[in-house]
């Protein structure tokens, strides 16, 4: 008889996932419920097919790498510098938190300090899969708040990762009772973190000099396989390379590959090759954590899985919000990273694991992990559902409200002012054009305005990107560009041109107004996606239209031009 483990669960596994989470989604639930329940049932606590526990982790773990490759892919090391001021030290006060909360409900039912350790830093740790999924259902992955949870997340899994590291040199002493001296720890530390420094220059620096050339070469062929070939082969040697070599995890290699591959001119189409086979396997990791469910385990220990529940749904969302406001976010980006990171992930059992294998913890704080995971990851995306309920509510109460916004309101008025001074300074008697907007394209205009001899001047809603700029010495505004104050401050009335970069056709049109009843002879330029805008924009006085859907159907026209141009003529039919 042969053994078909691998295709049992790729066919069982889809199947029993695709009818759960079209049942989810019919119930109005997330996909990520139906998965989760399509795993329990074909797990070994439940009658019927059972899966290859093992085989299905290392598919999950698979997820897992294509997962973090194409975060990498698109990861912009800017994003993380601009939430910096949040993400770190949130990140490490959160974990804090979460750890000294997991030690105390340790110790209050009978477990060792370490357990309650492991327990803390393990609820501490959200899942990138989970995160990402729900910030994209709910449109707010590209948003401040949506950077700020990424930003986040990523310092949590370099926190874990050193952990990882570092247990395996700490673990045997701690296992003994010998105690570890103040010089071994920081020995050990060292070591770790020097591991660390090493992989990421080493793939950084070479990988940066050698995959733009090895792509280059791939892409000439015209190969559509090899070109994806290559890519997974960076996804998982770079994954593989990290954790065999410098002991890092698997997810960070694979983090490290994507940036690589991220600052080649296919990266676009390398993170497009990734999609499906990115989202067929991150519901193999689903379906793997449903499989770990043990429902009685509920039964016979329901007090530490009460409480480590409310660390995970409670302690950790409070802690949040509190750093994020004292940090100066606004109460939308601290309700938005709370309800994102309210959740337990795939860390979070390597992490367990480990200390498992190194006789740190018991089998009970494992469970706990995976019961805790199971139910926050169901949960979740229900949060994030309630996230502008929960500010409704929040602003009817006025005292709460002013709380919560009270320090990003006092740093935006002060940076708001500063940069205005700065930005009159900086334009005081030249030709200025302002850009609304400074993702790509408006980056392109203002390249393209100062060439000309034109000073170009940002107004951007994100303060940090505002600030970043005036500290570069670009004359930057922030504000709302549908406000005549902010037009004025910007220098609106002196202005040569008005180039209006966002995607939103009504926020255009109502800034092109604005904008017209300060300066009628302004040029004003704004971008749209459809065509359908045109009567919107113009009737709002735009004088250039740019259509999204002309612009690529342009390109299209020429890139399929340009490649039939180099081809050989086809030999004409014999007469």
């Amino acid at each position: 008889m042969h053994s078909y483990h691998l295709l049992e669960i790729l066919a069982v596994g889809f199947g029993m996932a695709l009818v759960f989470g079209y049942l989810a989604q019919r119930l109005r639930l997330s996909p990520i419920v139906g998965y989760l329940a399509a795993g329990f049932l074909i797990g070994p606590l439940t009658p019927g097919f059972v899966a290859d526990a093992d085989l299905a982790n290392n598919l999950a773990e698979a997820g897992i790498i294509l997962l973090m490759f194409g975060v990498g892919l698109h990861f912009n090391t800017d994003d993380l510098m601009e939430v910096k001021g949040i993400a770190i030290p949130g990140a490490l006060v959160q974990c804090a938190a979460a750890t000294f909360f997991g030690v105390l409900a340790a110790a209050a039912l009978g477990y060792s300090v370490a357990e309650g350790v492991f327990l803390g830093l393990g609820l501490s740790v959200a899942s990138t899969v989970v995160l990402l999924r729900v910030l994209t259902d709910s449109g707010r992955l590209d948003s401040h708040a949506g950077t700020v949870a990424v930003g986040w997340l990523v310092v949590e899994d370099i926190f874990t990762v050193l952990m990882l590291v570092l247990l395996p040199a700490i673990g045997p002493s701690l296992v003994s009772g010998s105690g570890l001296s103040a010089a071994s720890l920081l020995w050990a530390v060292c070591i770790a973190g020097l591991k660390l420094v090493v992989l990421w220059v080493l793939v950084m620096t070479a990988g940066s000099r050698v995959m733009p050339w090895a792509l280059k070469r791939i892409v000439r062929t015209k190969s559509h396989e090899l070109f994806t070939l290559t890519v997974l082969s960076v996804a998982f040697l770079t994954a593989l390379a990290a954790a065999y070599i410098f002991d890092a995890s698997f997810a960070l290699g694979a983090f490290l590959g994507g940036m690589v591959v991220g600052k080649s001119k296919a990266s676009h189409q390398a993170g497009a090759e990734l999609i499906p086979l990115r989202d067929a396997f991150s519901v193999l990791f689903f379906l793997s954590v449903g499989m770990l469910f043990q429902p009685s385990f509920l039964l016979e220990q329901p007090g530490i899985v009460i409480l480590s529940l409310l660390i995970v749904l409670l302690v950790k969302p409070a802690a949040t919000i509190g750093i994020v406001t004292l940090l100066g976010g606004t109460a939308e980006t601290s309700f938005t990273v709370a309800a994102g990171l309210a959740q337990v992930g795939e860390f979070s059992f390597i992490l367990a694991q480990t200390g498992l294998s190194l006789g740190l913890i018991s089998q009970d704080i494992y469970s706990v992990l995976i019961v805790c995971a199971l139910a926050s990851i169901a949960l979740n995306p229900f949060l994030m559902k309630a996230v502008p309920a929960a500010l409704s509510e929040a602003k009817r109460a006025p005292s709460l409200w002013r709380f919560l916004n009270a320090r990003s309101e006092a740093r935006s008025a002060y940076q708001e002012a500063s940069a205005r001074r700065i930005a009159h300074d900086l334009t005081e008697g030249r030709e200025t054009a302002l850009i609304a907007g400074y993702g790509p394209t408006g980056q392109a205009a203002a390249d393209v305005v100062a060439a000309h001899g034109i000073t170009p001047v940002i107004l951007d809603m994100n303060l940090d990107t505002v600030t970043r700029l005036d500290q570069q010495g670009t004359a930057a505004v922030y504000g709302d560009i549908t406000k005549a104050e902010v037009l004025h401050a910007a220098g609106i009335a002196r202005a040569s041109r008005f180039i209006i970069t966002i995607p939103s056709a009504a926020a255009a049109a109502e800034a092109a107004i604005a904008a017209k009843q300060i300066h009628p002879d302004l040029i004003v330029y704004a971008r749209t996606r459809f065509l359908q805008d045109a009567p919107l924009l113009k009737d709002a006085g735009v004088d250039h239209i740019l259509f999204e859907e002309s612009a690529i159907a342009e390109k299209l026209a020429e890139s399929i031009e340009q490649d039939l141009a180099a081809e050989p003529p086809a030999p004409s039919p014999a007469s």
